[in-house]
């Protein structure tokens, strides 16, 4: 019997529609899916503990050898909504930046804005789960990703979106995640997962329909899904992503 291929996917409303797309599809009997945030998809990958998995871009580096097996990603072209730094106060009062264990595209993306365009040198810290995410003191700001923002918008005065302060700064998309295996994979199992994550973003609103929605309600989500990401993996993205790639070896010198 052949062994399944292993997927870790992100547990967050952005990949909704890719889940749905390989839940509805003849591919699932063949994929084994596994629900994980984004930097433990990229742990699984590393460690030999799935076979595909939508990673942070950031996470490439680590990986001695990778694919990037779709021309899909998790992207956007301006304010993405649910990466963002949040404070009480403005940038240039930030004195320490805590910073998401979730991820790792976004903590290094906050380093290169703030060497590289918003000027600024804070301290940097790392957020664990068991710290109030509102309660930050005023010279503090916070990176948080995922379907968390949503409900951490009302809570401070000032809320930086990364996608859109990396798109002020260079003038392109920025991505998030891609697709990406380890090993190789037959042709005709890509074309089919592929297949797969084109029936989601074709079923938006169903995707929709089989998440569990905490923080917003349907008509909001939806909107979400179809305005702040873009998900297909086009040359402008490819060319953001070497862009970010060689910022990140030079923010961690």
């Amino acid at each position: 019997m052949t062994r399944k291929i292993r997927v870790s996917a992100i547990s967050y409303l952005n990949t909704a529609p890719f889940v749905y797309g390989l839940q509805h599809s003849d591919i699932l009997q063949n994929i084994d899916i596994a629900f994980d945030y984004p930097s433990e998809c990229a742990r699984k990958l590393q460690q030999n503990e799935s076979d595909i998995g939508i990673i942070p871009v950031a996470a490439l580096l680590s990986l001695p050898k990778y694919e990037i097996i779709s021309n899909y990603c998790i992207g956007a072209v301006g304010a993405v909504r649910t990466v963002a730094l949040f404070s009480n106060s403005p940038l240039e009062k930030i004195e320490r930046i805590y910073l998401d264990y979730q991820s790792r595209a976004s903590v290094n993306l906050v380093k290169i804005l703030s060497k590289n365009y918003w000027k600024i040198s804070p301290e940097w810290m790392p957020f664990t789960p068991s710290q109030d995410a509102n309660g930050l003191e005023p010279h503090e700001g916070l990176v948080i990703i995922g379907d968390r923002v949503f409900n951490s918008e009302k809570h401070y005065k000032y809320c930086y979106d990364l996608a859109e302060e990396w798109f002020k700064f260079t003038g392109l998309p920025f991505v998030f995640a891609v697709w990406a295996s380890v090993k190789p994979l037959d042709n005709d199992f890509i074309d089919s997962f592929n297949g797969a994550l084109g029936l989601g973003l074709q079923n938006i609103p169903l995707s929709v329909d089989n998440f569990n929605l905490k923080y917003i309600d349907r008509a909001e989500a939806i909107d979400y899904l179809n305005k702040n990401i873009s998900y297909n993996l086009d040359d402008s993205k490819k060319k953001a992503i070497e862009m970010f790639l060689n910022q990140v070896k030079e923010v961690n010198l």
